[in-house]
């Protein structure tokens, strides 16, 4: 079992990562073994990722299905352009899995969390990738099962 803790997040920036699982899971990612985080259309998500540097860390989030976290990754590879932007403008980043959590956390857990209550994950539900502030990294990692 891979150990996380809060520790480990001194000197990264921390975010929150959206897919569908039947499109791209968590299992898949393992699968790959590495992936390429492409196909955001969003301008904010897309700053999001221009701005992730390589060991940031990332809760895997299953979106629609599901709708919890699901594990940690890894940035790889940040700066890239977008394969699968014809014009070159998009941002797309590499992620490498870290581990899966041993408590998968729910969206309906995290609404019911005061303490989360600020989080962009809530307070901006459409956006598929998202910063997660340490405190709020510390008591996810907590509810997701401590060490993963």
């Amino acid at each position: 079992m891979t150990k996380i803790n809060v520790a480990d997040t001194a000197g990264r920036q921390l975010w929150l990562m959206k897919s569908e699982p039947d499109v791209y899971s968590y299992d898949d990612l393992v699968a790959e073994g590495e992936g390429t985080w492409d196909g955001v259309r969003n301008h904010l998500a897309a700053r999001n990722l221009r701005t992730m540097q390589v060991g940031d860390l990332a809760f895997f989030y299953h979106s629609n299905i599901g709708k919890e976290i699901v594990g940690v990754a890894t940035i790889s590879e940040g700066g890239i352009t977008d394969p699968t932007d014809p014009e070159g403008k998009w941002a797309a980043v590499k992620v490498k899995p870290v581990a899966k959590v041993r408590n998968p956390v729910t969206l309906k857990t995290i609404k019911a969390t005061e303490a989360l209550a600020d989080m962009d994950l809530l307070r901006l539900s459409r956006l598929s990738v998202s910063s997660v502030r340490p405190e709020e990294w510390a008591l996810l990692l907590d509810m997701a099962g401590g060490t993963i």
